[in-house]
């Protein structure tokens, strides 16, 4: 295992199932939080093959607006702000507090690496009491690249003082996985409810059910 990890934030750490109830409470069904996040990626896909940027944030709001017109929806203040709010209150999965302590018990440095805001970024991981694993906390808003660019990846590098051999990088997401491996790290897909490999992108380092799974790799 490379002696740096660095972990990707949303979904990979904490678990966005916390946003169901506020979906469900604005658009009366919780299975539109799913449709949201996927305009959210695909979004702020679009941002880095056009080589443009947006703060993730705003890419967030804009995505909430356009599932509302959507569903045929207007919103109120109080709505978008309970959504838009809660993003900063995730819980983590529950493997990932046990994991995170096996690693960092070991003596692997651990960083995080996210196309959030910094601010949302900091405030996600305070609320979800995972701060203290982290020797850095990054955000892609550094660079104004987003991943699955290269830069936020070579900028972690920078950062860290490592080479792209000896940082493993952690991900729920496949484009995200994809990305570091393109720069030259090797990488684990999480494979979180819905996660599939990508049969048409080089197979991960690892591909693993749980970060139990990550944590159980030190004894291998």
């Amino acid at each position: 295992m490379p002696p740096t990890l660095v972990f990707d934030v949303n979904e990979t750490l904490l678990d966005l199932s916390a946003l169901d109830a506020p979906f469900n409470d604005a658009f009366g069904s919780p299975d539109v939080r799913a449709e949201w996040f996927a305009q959210v990626l695909q979004s702020a896909l679009v941002h880095t093959v056009l080589d443009t940027y947006a703060d993730f944030s705003a890419i967030a709001a804009a995505a909430l607006d356009m599932i509302a017109a959507r569903h045929d929806r207007s919103l109120s203040e109080a709505e978008q702000t309970a959504i838009l709010d809660t993003v900063r209150e995730l819980p983590p999965h529950p493997d990932v507090p046990y994991a995170l302590d096996r690693l960092a018990a070991a003596d692997i440095r651990l960083a995080a690496l996210s196309n959030g805001s910094p601010d949302v970024l900091h405030a996600q991981l305070a609320h979800a009491d995972l701060t203290a694993y982290f020797d850095e906390i990054l955000s892609a808003h550094a660079v104004r690249r987003l991943k699955p660019a290269p830069d936020p990846y070579h900028m972690a590098m920078d950062v860290l003082g490592v080479s792209a051999c000896d940082m493993g990088f952690v991900a729920a997401h496949t484009w995200d996985v994809a990305g570091a491996m393109r720069v030259g790290c090797p990488a684990t897909l999480v494979l979180r409810d819905g996660v599939t490999p990508d049969p048409l992108a080089p197979p991960p380092t690892h591909t693993l059910p749980t970060l139990h799974a990550l944590a159980d790799l030190l004894d291998a």
